[in-house]
């Protein structure tokens, strides 16, 4: 325990020294989403952490001791405040008042939070989907958020932030019209996901109707015979040209429904995390949204 906190602390300078020093805000954010946007409105103004490595599946995470201390340490700190980050929570409660870091929980951002399918409920409310950001309308406010938060704590640099975060909107905003036009002249409005579900906010965004294997991505176990049955007859009858899957998906059931109905197999990336390739990349929100247009175009014409 002594040998993981002094490690700890080692990380928590080696952060300050590369941030701090140059005057930079320092900001630490849960996952892809969240570190996205951040970076982009913060330009070079900001040093950004993200805690979910690429590679890392989301719905396991939990963080470590120094996660914890560089939470505390951050001038923001940026979470979902969904089922995966839950802990979240947690942690800003434990912080005493005045040293509470500023926190910007992205659940409070959008304007309609859609209620989770298929989960059961804690005692105090419903469970809320927290793939908000695969709606490019949430995503634009999002992203606004963040630049907004970034002005009331660097009042110096606000408008910096918010015309960075304002011309990342405009980017998103060009996403959703050109999805727009593409649901609109599109041959079928039906996406077939032989994998987890983390596509509700996209679909309703764009009246567009789905069938998964799961009802949700946080399934831990594999659909029944008479699911995978269900799907490999819809993309048959109605010729669906393909079937989804997600990042970083091992593509069991679709190989299954595309061996069936000689459908092929495409990702839509619903961005919770990235390949360590898309990230060394520099993959972003925009770019991994521009692949999924194009998968889209494939499956719905």
């Amino acid at each position: 325990m002594k040998k993981t906190l002094l490690a700890a602390f080692a990380l928590l300078f080696t952060l300050c020294a590369a941030g701090c020093a140059e005057g930079r805000l320092s900001v630490v954010c849960t996952d892809f989403p969240c570190y996205d946007f951040a970076r982009q409105a913060a330009g070079d103004r900001a040093e950004v952490a993200m805690l979910l490595k690429p590679g890392v599946e989301a719905h396991s995470f939990e963080p470590t001791p120094a996660d914890i201390i560089s939470i505390g340490e951050a001038d923001l700190f940026v979470y979902i405040g969904g089922e995966s980050d839950a802990w979240a929570d947690s942690i800003l409660e434990g912080f005493d008042g005045a040293d509470a870091p500023t926190a910007l929980r992205m659940m409070d951002c959008v304007a309609s939070p859609i209620e989770e399918e298929g989960e059961h409920h804690h005692d105090e409310g419903p469970e809320y989907d927290e793939h908000i950001w695969t709606d490019p309308h949430n995503a634009a406010q999002m992203a606004r958020a963040v630049g907004e938060k970034l002005a009331e704590i660097d009042p110096a640099n606000g408008e910096v932030y918010r015309a960075n975060a304002e011309a990342y909107a405009a980017q998103i905003d060009a996403i959703d019209a050109e999805i727009s036009d593409i649901v609109s002249n599109a041959r079928r409005k039906t996406l077939v996901f032989a994998d987890r579900f983390p596509f509700i906010y996209l679909v309703r965004a764009y009246g567009l109707d789905y069938l998964a294997a799961f009802p949700s991505c946080t399934a831990d176990t594999e659909p029944s015979a008479q699911v995978v049955a269900t799907l490999i007859k819809k993309v048959a009858s109605e010729r669906i040209p393909a079937v989804y899957t997600i990042e970083l998906s091992t593509q069991a059931i679709a190989r299954t429904v595309a061996e069936e109905t000689g459908a092929q197999i495409l990702t839509l990336h619903s961005m919770q995390t990235l390949s360590q390739a898309d990230f060394d990349a520099g993959a972003s929100w925009v770019s991994l949204m521009r692949d999924n247009i194009e998968a889209l175009k494939a499956g719905l014409n």
